[in-house]
């Protein structure tokens, strides 16, 4: 996948992930962006977790990527604690 490709696959994922978890996430297009990239990275984590095979650092397919954008909103929320969920 190229990266034209993976900013693609990282704005669709930080999109729906920003979609799904509640609340409102003051995020511009590069902050999306890099939500799904990152999201794409731990969905490829995660996916080796699972899955087996070498636990390494690579991107992963559009759901994983969804998935994993949505670990990681709910991570950085709960850490800055941006938002709470009643």
């Amino acid at each position: 996948m190229g990266i034209i490709g993976f900013i693609i696959v990282g704005l669709i994922a930080g999109f729906l992930a920003r979609a799904i978890v509640p609340g409102n996430d003051n995020m511009g297009i590069i902050a999306t962006i890099i939500l799904g990239m990152v999201g794409s990275f731990v969905g490829g984590f995660l996916g080796s977790l699972i899955f087996g095979g070498n636990i390494d650092i690579s991107a992963s397919g559009i759901i994983g990527s969804i998935i994993g954008a949505i670990v990681a909103l709910l991570v950085y929320n709960a850490v800055t604690g941006r938002k709470k969920v009643a």
